[in-house]
């Protein structure tokens, strides 16, 4: 190849115009239209009326601190250090009113959240769950006027309820351990499937049990709910499997499946059926899937019929085909379903199943989407505000997904919007 060649393909057919005025131009044009969307639902208001903090007398509201942390997760940033970045826009900020908030700013901004010595939702010697403070209650009252504004626009009856903890791992000194040995907290969210939006949310150290306090949790999603709502069905994992949530839900005529604890007596009775009353699940590639309903009661007697509907137990069998086996050495797994449905056994199972495909969805999203796993401080209610926050971000995303973009894009994750849509230019 000639020198001439050489020079023709290794440098690109442009070169930078320093004249042009900064002011002028924006990759993020498109970051606006969450801002819009989040002061036209009235979820701005509602933040400013709800959440009274400390400031300078010149400084920003708290809806125009939040809506400067939605438009950096939105165009991409992850830490408050990345404000700088975007700070630097001067179209950006145009575009938004107001200049944007230097990095600390921000950050002080959520240890405002933070309150010591607050009493606690629950109590225990190494696991306690602190109530929270004012400020961060407000932040939910913004976030109950985002989901009554998307059921005004488009009602929806049915609300399925999908509730799970997931560990958010950090290296910050103050954050307790998990029960699988990282360090971080353990938030729990609920989520609405139907609409793909969190309707509760609640912030916990990472040593907090998965299987405590769920009721508390169950019952802020039951009421946060808007109005239309005719019917609601829960579904979770064996973190929901309490006296306390069963009985609620029962008592409330929620409909739910929720997987049981194998425990050993469970286990027997589920190996005891015969085999001709198995019935065909699913089929994979390597197993299939069966199932059968047992008559079940655990020793403390508390499962029998409560409501209108007995309690069922559905015993699931994942069985290895021949010559294939599980790393046990088995070739075979059981789990089991307690449902008050009164639906045919494999519809519950399969509709179980789906909880898999949301609520786990929002925490990969919460984590790796957005910035709800890179905690700004070491305070525990500043980096409850910001996980908050960063849920209020997702029901943005998630309404402006669903009630401004075409059908194609209602399945899309943060990353695909910023490259079609909010990282562009006007």
């Amino acid at each position: 190849m000639k020198k001439d060649e050489k020079t023709r393909f290794s440098r690109l057919p442009f070169e930078l115009d320093s004249t042009i005025d900064d002011s002028l131009v924006t990759a993020h044009a498109g970051v606006p239209l969450v801002a819009e969307l989040f002061r036209a639902s009235g979820a701005a208001a509602v933040m400013d009326a709800n959440v009274q903090i400390k400031s300078r007398k010149r400084g920003l509201p708290a809806s125009a601190m939040a809506e400067s942390l939605f438009a950096l997760w939105s165009a991409g940033g992850e830490r408050c250090e990345d404000m700088r970045r975007l700070r630097e826009d001067g179209a950006l900020s145009a575009l938004l009113g107001y200049e944007l908030p230097a990095a600390t700013t921000a950050r002080d901004f959520l240890e405002s959240f933070h309150a010591d010595d607050l009493p606690l939702w629950q109590a225990g010697a190494k696991a306690s769950v602190p109530s929270e403070s004012p400020a961060l209650a407000g932040l939910a009252a913004s976030n109950l006027r985002l989901l009554a504004w998307g059921q005004e626009r488009t009602p929806e009856k049915t609300a399925t309820l999908d509730v799970d903890a997931s560990i958010y791992a950090t290296a910050k000194e103050s954050t307790t351990t998990a029960y699988d040995g990282e360090r971080g907290y353990q938030p729990v969210v609920a989520v609405w499937a139907e609409r793909d939006l969190i309707v509760a949310d609640e912030f916990r150290d990472g040593n907090v049990p998965a299987h405590s306090g769920n009721e508390r949790v169950i019952r802020r999603a039951v009421e946060s709910l808007p109005p239309g709502v005719e019917k609601i069905y829960v579904r979770g994992d064996t973190a929901l499997y309490e006296h306390d949530v069963l009985r609620y839900l029962d008592g409330a005529d929620i409909g739910y499946a929720i997987s049981a604890v194998m425990t050993r007596e469970l286990k027997a009775a589920t190996e005891a059926v015969e085999e001709s009353e198995w019935k065909l699940l699913a089929e994979e590639a390597s197993a299939y899937r069966q199932w059968t309903e047992i008559a079940f009661c655990p020793d403390d007697g508390d499962h029998r019929k409560v409501g209108p509907v007995a309690r069922r137990y559905l015993a699931i069998r994942i069985r290895k085909r021949q010559g294939s086996l599980f790393a046990d050495g088995t070739d075979r797994r059981h789990f089991a379903v307690v449902t008050n449905l009164d639906w045919d056994g494999a519809k519950v199972l399969k509709w179980s199943r789906k909880k898999a495909g949301t609520v786990e969805h929002v925490h990969d999203v919460m984590k790796n989407g957005l910035a709800a796993g890179c905690f700004p401080s070491g305070k525990f209610g500043a980096n409850a505000a910001w996980f908050r926050l960063n849920v209020i971000c997702y029901n943005l995303l998630s309404l402006f997904k669903r009630e401004t973009l075409p059908v194609e894009f209602w399945t899309a994750k943060p990353k695909k919007l910023r490259f079609a849509l909010l990282n562009s230019r006007p």
